[in-house]
This record gives C-alpha cells, structure tokens and sequence, in this order.
C-alpha cells in the first residue's frame, strides 16, 4: 500500500471513530457533518470526498461495528460446548463469554443505543443491522444446538426457535441493567447466565414432560 493510499485509510478510519461518537452522542438527526469534521480532524469536503451524504456515512459506520461485532462472536461461537458431561457449566461460561464480549462490550452498547433511540425513525438506516446482526446469530446458535440435538443431548425441534429462546432467556436478567447503559458485573453476568441455562436444560433435555406425572382424566357425567 502506497503513501497516499495509507493517508487515505487513516482518514476513513478517523472518520468512521469520530462519526461513530458523534453518532451515539447526539442521534443521527442531531449530528452533524461540521461536528464530526471537527471531532475527526479534518475537512467538511473530505466527509463529503469519502461519503456523499451523512445517511451513507451513518450506513458506513453500522456497517463498520457490525464486521468488529460479527469478529467477535464467531470468535465466541466457535468455543461452543459439544460435550454432554458438563454441559451446564460448560454452556454457563459460554454464554458468560457471549454477554460479555458481544451484547456489553463497546460495540454491543453502542449499537443497542443507536437502534433504541433511531430504530423507530429510520429503520431503513438499520438494514444491515438487521441481516447481519439478530438474524446471523440466532442462525448460528441455532445450528450448534442442532449439533447438541442430534448427539442426543438436548431434544430439540426447532433449532432457530431455540436459539431465540437461549439468547432471550441469557438477556433477561441483564435487560434493566444494559438498558441505562450500566455494564453488569462479573457475577450478574455469571448468575444471568447460570439462570437462563438451567432454564433451557430443563425446557429441552426431555426430562420434564417424561417424568412428570400424569394428570388423571376426569369423568364426564352424564
């Protein structure tokens, strides 16, 4: 890569940091391209050089945290448990190092910012979003718990339904907490975690319906 190749790489990246904190701060109707030609060291024109309006470079910078994001998980996805002899523990410290590093880490708040307070107005804006980021990992989730299913480990039938399911039950404690932007602590994580697999073993190992005892039929008087 050539000198002015590389100045041009930095300058994009300047852009794309300095629209993301601008972005987060004031909204996407509240930014605006003078702001973020400050906060990122350079011209209105070169904003404009590289992105032609402020609706792509806000695309741009989605777009940009969602590639760190996905990194991330699959980084994550790929320690999955796919052993039945510990898997509550094992799954736990999965879904520990889920929380942790991909829905409370900086890209996680800042897009879970960015959809609360824009979602609604401009939802087009969150189209990239929406196909590579819920929908990618409720897909892949879904397909290592297919893996467990098939061994025989959990019984399930609907894969893409279970993995929502997983992914709501992890969030549920966390939700108050993330949702005025506070970052739950090492044991929140742990006991939200620990909650929502005890939860999903018991929905899916099926044991609960097959030990259950069985409700007597009552008589129908004629």
């Amino acid at each position: 890569m050539g000198h002015t190749q590389r100045g041009q790489c930095a300058k994009r990246i300047s852009i794309l940091d300095a629209a993301a904190e601008v972005f987060c701060r004031e909204g996407f109707s509240g930014t605006s391209i003078d702001e973020i030609a400050v906060e990122a060291g350079v011209s209105r024109q070169t904003i404009y050089n590289h992105y032609r309006e402020k609706e792509t470079l806000f695309t741009a910078v989605v777009e940009d945290v969602m590639d760190r994001a996905n990194a991330m998980l699959y980084s994550i996805l790929s320690t999955f448990p796919d052993k039945s002899d510990r898997l509550e523990d094992d799954l736990t410290a999965f879904a520990v190092r889920l929380t942790k590093n991909c829905l409370c880490n900086q890209d996680g708040k800042f897009l879970r910012k960015l959809v609360q307070s824009e979602g609604e107005r401009y939802p087009h804006l969150f189209e990239t979003w929406r196909q590579h980021g819920p929908g990618k990992i409720g897909t892949a989730l879904g397909a290592l718990f297919a893996r467990l299913s098939h061994k025989g480990v959990l019984r399930i039938d609907d894969f893409d339904l279970a993995a929502r399911q997983f992914l709501a039950l992890v969030n549920a404690d966390l939700q108050m907490i993330t949702l005025f932007g506070g970052t739950p602590t090492d044991e929140e994580l742990e006991n939200a975690a620990r909650n929502a697999v005890q939860t999903f073993i018991r929905a899916y190992s099926g044991t609960a319906s097959e030990t259950a005892p069985r409700t007597p039929a009552l008589a129908v008087v004629s």
